[in-house]
């Protein structure tokens, strides 16, 4: 891989840790911490607020904002509704990650609840989840996929961008980015990956500090590519799913430029 292929990526990497770009992230109980951690490792600062009495004070001090369904309730459910609203009004970049979409009435319902009412600039999620935003209906177990092609995750980030002006994201073993107009695929990243819970929600939290600082597509395949690498290089230290979890932390906080040049497997196209 040449350096000028994927010099952008690198250059997007030192802009966050340049500008440390602070995230609000309305996310699940069961990975705050870890998406904290993963963006604190990055060099962007998270910032975990859902309460509807400071949406507004939060998200005029945040640079983008995270909104991830994994653990809905009546009253988290409002929250995003009136984050996606505020951050609409504001022009701040917004992520969603559709966790389970697909699943249940509730989470599908809600996922395309903010889709189509509010400025989503990002959606990313896995082949079900997005496959559920435009009708298809794919097998999950929970909130994980049971199904996966590349031709499927290539057609599906290309149907959803075009259907909502959003930058679609498909992640797998080959993740799809697309805004319709142009598609990108990162080859980067390990299997360990599907052994730990939240890597799917940690490189949701990853565009979200990557956004913040570039345009969309290309800052949502440079957070895929930065955490694939990362993925990769701490599974070579791991030797198994907790000391994997434990190293991929501090090779996001060690990537740098010079290591995204030598193993980003990026390629693009037109869609």
């Amino acid at each position: 891989m040449v350096m000028s292929r994927v010099g952008w990526i690198s250059s997007l990497l030192d802009r966050v840790r340049e500008r440390r770009p602070l995230v609000q992230n309305i996310t699940n109980y069961v990975v705050m911490n870890t998406t904290a951690n993963a963006l604190l490792a990055i060099g962007a600062s998270p910032v975990m607020a859902h309460s509807i009495d400071e949406l507004e004070d939060m998200l005029g001090l945040a640079d983008a904002l995270v909104i991830n369904i994994g653990t809905l309730d009546r009253f988290w459910i409002e929250s995003m509704y009136k984050a996606a609203e505020i951050a609409s009004r504001m022009d701040k970049p917004i992520v969603l990650d559709p966790v389970g979409s697909g699943a249940t009435r509730l989470r599908t319902d809600v996922s395309l609840k903010l889709l189509k009412n509010y400025s989503i600039t990002v959606v990313r999620g896995n082949y079900s989840e997005m496959a559920s935003l435009i009708g298809d209906s794919i097998r999950t177990r929970g909130v994980d996929t049971s199904a996966y092609s590349e031709e499927g995750a290539k057609k599906i980030s290309i149907d959803v961008a075009e259907r909502y002006d959003v930058v679609a994201a498909v992640t797998g073993p080959v993740d799809y980015v697309s805004d319709g107009g142009r598609i990108y695929w990162v080859s980067n990243g390990h299997p360990m990956l599907g052994r730990v819970t939240g890597t799917g929600c940690i490189a949701t939290a990853l565009i979200g500090a990557f956004v913040a600082v570039g345009e969309p597509l290309e800052a949502t395949t440079s957070a895929l590519t930065v955490f694939g690498v990362a993925a990769e290089k701490a599974f070579e230290e791991s030797s198994g799913p907790g000391s994997f979890h434990m190293k991929l932390y501090d090779w996001l906080y060690r990537v740098d430029s010079k290591l995204v040049m030598e193993m980003a497997r990026v390629d693009w196209g037109e869609a």
